[in-house]
C-alpha cells in the first residue's frame, strides 16, 4: 500500500513538472510566433547604418538600439550601487550581526522585496522633486535616478542571498580556515566566498533579471521615448520594457504590435544570457580558488 502511494505521488510529481513545462514551452511559443516575423536589424537600427549607429555617428530614431543600450546602462548602473551594500550587509549578516540585528534585517530585507515597483518608482520621483526644489535645480528625473531607484528595488534579493549562501555551506567545510589558523576574513575571502559563489552569482542574476525587466520604476525616474542615448547621467533615456509598454498599448497597425513582440524576444535573449555569464564566471572563480562549487 505505502509503495503504491508512493508511486502515485512520484507520478503526480512528474505531471506538475510536464504542466510547468508545457507552460513554458506556450509562452516562449506564443512571443516567438508574434515576434519573428519582426525580427531583423531593422528593427534594431531601422534606416541608420549599422556601423554607424554602433560607433555613435548616427542616430537611430525608430529602432530599439537606442532602448538596448539605455537597459544596459541603466541596469549596470544599479548594480554599481547595489551590489557593494548588499554584499556587504549579507556578510554583516552571517559573521557580525547579533541574533536580534539579524531578525531585525532580515525582516527589513523581506518588507522591501515586497514593495511594489511602483511604489519604488514613486519614491524616486518624489525625492527627485525635493532635490530639485530645495537643493539641486538642474536634478530631473534620469539615468541616475532610475539607477538609484532600480537599486533599491534590487538590494534585498542581493542581501538575501548573499546570507543564504554562506549559511549553506557545510559547518566543516565553513570552519576549515579557522581550524588552520586564519582570521575571520582571511576564512571568509579564501573559504566560504569561494564556495558559496555559485549561489551568490544566482542573487546576482535574479536581481540582474529583476531590474532588466521592470517598467514602473524606470517610467516614472527617467525613461521616456525617442530620448537617444544619453550623453550623461542626468539626462533622459530610453529601456525595452518601456518601449514595449509604450508601443504594446498604441501601436497603430499589426506591424507595430509585431515589433513590441520583436523587441520582448531580444529582452528575453538578453535575460537569459545573463544565466549563461553566470556560469562562466562562477566556473572562472571556482577554477581559481580551488574548490568545487556544491
Amino acid at each position: 500500500m505505502a509503495k503504491s502511494s508512493q508511486t502515485i505521488l512520484v507520478v503526480c510529481f512528474y505531471l506538475l513538472a510536464l504542466i510547468a513545462l508545457l507552460c513554458m514551452a506556450i509562452f516562449f511559443g506564443f512571443i516567438i510566433y508574434k515576434g519573428v516575423s519582426a525580427l531583423s536589424l531593422k528593427l534594431i537600427f531601422d534606416d541608420t547604418p549599422m556601423w554607424a549607429a554602433l560607433l555613435l555617428k548616427a542616430r537611430v530614431f525608430d529602432g530599439i538600439f537606442n532602448a538596448i543600450v539605455g537597459s544596459f546602462l541603466v541596469v549596470s548602473l544599479a548594480m554599481v550601487f547595489a551590489l557593494p551594500l548588499g554584499f556587504l550587509t549579507g556578510i554583516y549578516l552571517y559573521l557580525y550581526a547579533s541574533k536580534k540585528m539579524r531578525s531585525l534585517l532580515g525582516f527589513l530585507c523581506d518588507i522591501l522585496s515586497s514593495i511594489p515597483s511602483i511604489v519604488v518608482g514613486l519614491f524616486g520621483l518624489s525625492i527627485t522633486i525635493f532635490l530639485h526644489k530645495n537643493h539641486f535645480a538642474s536634478l530631473f528625473p534620469s539615468l541616475i535616478v532610475s539607477a538609484l531607484s532600480l537599486s533599491v528595488l534590487v538590494i534585498p534579493y542581493i542581501i538575501k542571498m548573499t546570507d543564504l549562501a554562506l549559511m549553506g555551506i557545510p559547518k566543516h567545510l565553513s570552519d576549515i580556515g579557522l581550524r588552520l589558523g586564519a582570521t575571520r576574513l582571511q576564512n571568509l575571502f579564501h573559504v566560504q566566498l569561494p564556495l558559496a559563489s555559485k549561489e551568490m552569482l544566482s542573487g546576482v542574476i535574479l536581481a540582474i533579471g529583476r531590474a532588466v525587466e521592470d517598467t514602473a520604476v524606470i517610467m516614472m525616474t527617467g525613461a521616456v521615448a525617442m530620448a537617444g542615448i544619453p550623453s550623461s547621467l542626468l539626462q533622459k533615456y530610453e529601456a525595452l520594457p518601456f518601449f514595449i509598454y509604450h508601443i504594446s498599448s498604441e501601436y497603430a497597425n499589426k506591424e507595430q504590435l509585431n515589433q513590441g513582440f520583436g523587441a520582448a524576444i531580444v529582452l528575453l535573449v538578453l535575460s537569459l544570457s545573463l544565466f549563461w555569464v553566470a556560469i562562466v564566471l562562477q566556473k572562472m572563480i571556482s577554477k581559481r580558488s580551488g574548490f568545487v562549487p556544491r
